[in-house]
């Protein structure tokens, strides 16, 4: 059985600059899997090539056994793959009810005559996703606020809006682009908690760039190193901390 997501040889090139190189990695089915490296390493560019954002030069992309590259983004996302960002991109007006409910039209049946006529369908489908709006609120404890504007929301809770709005497109794999960033030692403890939670209770995989050790080497089952696009270094969180070139290139001796 294939792995979820395989990268091939992925390379891509912007101009003359080589920005990731014959890079090759795989998420099996509902694992959490950390990307890391040292700042322009090329991780957000994989996860741009992986959602269809940037399209590779060179090597192949496979999800659930489908090669994704010439795909768009929101095709890419149909096929079950969901990912935040590194700085968060809400719709900071709407409510935070309506940031979640708006990632739910994804897999809409209805079509635009239902729609403008507001039949029995329409209807039916938009109850349904007004209550799975909430349910997945509550389970996040963010329901107390669904009426709010998701600006007026602490930056934790923003970050948590956003993993809530990925999982509404009902992934199963799930990008997670430096959710740790701009979070204090308390709050990093509970996005720990809170992605471990996530992988358990939707049964999904996880792709995790974090640039916090801490939070990678907690919750990571299996690391990739890159740098300078390239990947230098894959393995358990033991492995990775004890490889001499990961040391070098990344986590520095208070991690040897």
């Amino acid at each position: 059985m294939p792995p979820l997501l395989q990268l091939d040889n992925v390379t891509i090139c912007f101009g003359g600059l080589t920005a990731v190189s014959e890079v090759s990695a795989t998420v099996g089915e509902g694992e959490l899997v950390g990307l890391i490296g040292p700042n322009g390493a090329g991780k957000t560019t994989v996860f741009n090539m992986v959602t269809g954002v940037y399209q590779p030069t060179r090597g192949t992309i496979a999800f659930a056994g489908k090669p994704t590259v010439g795909m768009k983004p929101f095709e890419i996302t149909a096929l079950g793959i969901a990912r935040t960002f590194q700085n968060i991109r809400l719709f900071p007006s709407l409510s935070v009810f309506d940031n979640v409910r708006v990632a739910f039209h994804l897999h809409l049946e209805h079509d635009a005559i239902h729609s403008l006529t507001r039949g029995g369908k329409f209807r039916r489908e938009e109850t349904q996703i007004a209550e799975r709006t909430l349910e997945l609120l509550e389970i996040f404890n963010l329901g107390r606020v669904q009426n709010e504007p998701a600006k007026s929301l602490s930056y934790g809770d923003q970050r948590r809006l956003e993993i809530i709005r990925a999982l509404a497109t009902r992934p199963k794999l799930l990008l997670l682009d430096e959710p740790a960033a701009g979070m204090n030692p308390t709050e990093k403890v509970e996005l720990m908690k809170l992605i471990q939670f996530i992988q358990e209770k939707f049964k999904l995989a996880i792709l995790l760039v974090e640039h916090d050790m801490k939070v990678v080497m907690g919750i990571c089952q299996r690391i990739h190193v890159l740098e300078y696009g390239r990947k230098i270094a894959e393995g358990t969180p033991t492995e990775i901390r004890a490889n001499p070139a990961v040391v070098a290139a990344y986590l520095g001796k208070e991690h040897a």
